[in-house]
Formats: structure tokens, sequence, C-alpha cells
């Protein structure tokens, strides 16, 4: 039974269900994100001016076969990254009193961003080294897609009534969210966070990219993404329902969003201001899987 009757129930969180098997909007965001990015990746290898300064330039940094590996992992990432960071991040007592919970919960929701992206850097590190393709390009690739994740997936706790904002009653557009035990009308923070994570921060990045090639500054579209999801998120966390296991001398004032987007910041001016610090790519310096095979095999 809902516990409150929502403004918005157009759309069923369960897109269809055959069995026990129920396939939600939830997951689906998650998967449409990752191929949706990898299809963008695909578009920024295919144009190799823009990783690089050169007058004729030969190749981007990676192709086709690195980023279908690169897929793979990140998946891993996010998936495994996003949920353990969720119960570690917000839902530690979960660990002792139902350990369980922590893998089958995970159709009902209970993601960590934060999470994910450690996730994600892992899969990086990994995948960068085994192909020995430069880090810092690989980053900026997937910064520069991510924030279509970001997009969707706040969209889908829209529709889950999940992350819902604070009480707002004055407010025009404030709604009731159906898993609000309080029932109030609330400001929908996710809508909030999935225009400026998602839609405001792909299109600056994008900007950027095509604009200003700033791919040729490798860190730098890393670093603009991290500073600016940090920026974004801290503000939001204004209007979001704040976290019940904070220490109450900072509840209604700091929350955890806004903790674990401080080193973000931090992280993105390094990068930022150390791409601008460093000489503009000039040759793709480019070592294809391909090559590397062939190498091996020489050796």
């Amino acid at each position: 039974m809902p516990t409150c009757p929502p403004s918005f129930d157009l759309i069923d969180p369960v897109l269809f269900e055959i069995g026990p098997l129920a396939v939600r909007w939830y997951a689906l965001s998650y998967i449409a994100g990752l191929f949706l990015g990898f299809y963008y990746v695909l578009q920024l290898i295919r144009r190799p001016a823009l990783w690089t300064t050169h007058a004729k330039p030969v190749a981007a940094p990676m192709d086709k076969g690195f980023a279908e590996e690169l897929l793979l992992w990140v998946m891993v990432g996010v998936i495994a990254g996003g949920r353990i960071g969720y119960v570690l991040f917000y839902q530690t007592a979960a660990i002792w009193e139902r350990p369980l919970w922590i893998i089958t919960g995970i159709t009902e929701g209970g993601m960590s961003f934060h999470g994910g992206l450690i996730g994600v850097m892992i899969a990086m590190i990994l995948t960068a080294r085994a192909y020995k393709v430069p880090f810092l390009n690989v980053t900026d690739a997937v910064a520069a897609v991510t924030p279509i994740g970001l997009l969707l997936g706040r969209l889908a706790n829209f529709i889950n009534g999940e992350l819902y904002g604070r009480p707002a009653p004055d407010l025009p557009w404030a709604m009731r969210f159906e898993h609000d035990p309080l029932c109030l009308l609330r400001h929908p923070s996710q809508l909030y966070e999935a225009f400026l994570e998602g839609a405001v921060l792909l299109v600056l990045i994008a900007f950027l990219i095509w604009r200003f090639r700033a791919l040729a500054r490798p860190g730098l579209v890393t670093g603009v993404f991290l500073a600016g999801y940090g920026v974004f998120r801290a503000f939001v966390e204004i209007f979001r329902e704040p976290d019940s296991h904070m220490p109450e001398a900072l509840q209604g004032y700091v929350t955890m969003g806004m903790l674990l987007c401080i080193p973000m910041v931090i992280a993105g001016g390094y990068l930022v201001w150390r791409a601008y610090r460093e000489p503009v790519t000039s040759t793709p310096g480019m070592l294809r899987p391909d090559r590397k095979a062939k190498d091996t095999k020489k050796s």
C-alpha cells in the first residue's frame, strides 16, 4: 500500500514483469546511460582533431576495441561500486543486520554516485594500464559522457518517488511522493539534479570539447566534470531531504552528499589548473590494442 498518494504517478516504476522478474525504469536508466555513453565516446574517437592541435591528426588516443573493453569494466564498476558505496555511506547498519540485502536489495534501488565513481575509477585504471592508453585521456572520455547517465538516473529516481526534497508547502511546483511517511509537499530535488548534474553539465562539457578542443588538454574535461558535479550536487543538497544518520549538530546544515563532494571539487580544481599549466597535446601518442599484441609477439 502506498504511504502517500503521489502528485505524479503517470509512469509506473516497473516497466514490465515476466513472472518474478520485474524490469524497472531505474535499471533501464543505467543500461541506457552506459550504451548512450559508449556511442558518444565512439563519436569522439572518430574525430582525432578533437584530441590534439596537430595539423593532421592520425588517430585518437584510443580506438573502438579499447572502448568496448572499457564499457564492460565500467559496467562492473558502476554497479558494484554504486551498491557498495550506498551501503557504506548511507546504510552502514545493514552490513551487520541484513548482509544479504546488500545484494538482494538492489532491485529496490539504492546506489551511490560517489561509490560508483570509485568503481569506475578502478575500472579505468586497470583498463588503461592493460592497453597502455594515457589515463587522463580515458578519464576525459568517460567524464564527457557521464552526465548522460546522471540525467537518466535522476529521472528514474523521480519516477521511483525516492531521494525527494525537503518540505516546501508554499512552492508552486512542490510534490508529494509515495514513499514519504509524512506525506508532505516537497521539492522535486531529483529534477533539480537531473537538470544541473545531467543536462547543464553535459552541455557545458560538450561546448568545451567541440568549441575549444578541451580534450587536447588531458585532464581538463575530467576536472570540469568533478568540480561541476561537486558544486551542483552540494547546491541541490540544500533542497534534498537531509540524511537522518548525520550527527545531530550537523543535521539540517551539512549532508553526507556535501561532505563527499568536497574532495571532488578539490580534485577537479587541481586537474583544471594542471591542464592549463601543462602544454597542449600536439601529437596523438596512441598505442592501439592491436599494436600492443604485435609488440608482444615480437618480444
